[in-house]
């Protein structure tokens, strides 16, 4: 299994690569999510340590279980060889109707077929008042005109 573009990445590649990345975690679909690492990729994600798709499958789960009305927006950083920076921000709320939103970093790191081998990521959760979204789109991928972080001032 590979997943173009493939390391190394350019400027282009890699903002290929993020707004897959994005469409991918805004279906909200663990499995689909999960093909895109390698079998035994290694994550970090805040204090939970995971390797392997099935972990990374259940851990995604458990996630979208609890972050409802999940929107992400990935946005490049940088890049070099096989690795790739992105900031990101999504908007969810809990069980309790309380909005958040959560703002983070990701390192991630590539396998030669393109699939992601180490992602780790440091994210801040912040609540805000329904209307302080800013992430208004129906469920699934961003639509390509709506604005990106820098554009939100985010």
């Amino acid at each position: 299994m590979s997943r173009p573009p493939y390391p190394p990445f350019g400027r282009e590649a890699a903002r290929q690569k993020v707004r897959a990345a994005e469409d991918g975690w805004n279906s909200r679909d663990p499995a689909r999510v999960a093909l895109a690492y390698t079998p035994d990729s290694i994550w970090r994600n805040r204090n939970a340590f995971l390797q392997g798709r099935a972990e990374i499958e259940a851990f995604l789960t458990r996630k979208w279980q609890h972050e409802r009305e999940y929107r992400l927006i990935k946005e490049l950083w940088a890049c070099e060889g096989n690795r790739i920076a992105v900031r990101f921000a999504y908007e969810w709320h809990d069980g309790d109707g309380q909005w958040w939103r959560s703002y983070g970093n990701e390192n991630w790191q590539f396998a030669p077929n393109g699939l992601m081998e180490r992602r780790i990521a440091s994210i801040n959760d912040v609540p805000i008042n329904s209307s302080d979204r800013l992430f208004h789109w129906p469920a699934g991928a961003r639509p390509a005109d709506h604005p990106g972080l820098s554009d939100l001032g985010l």
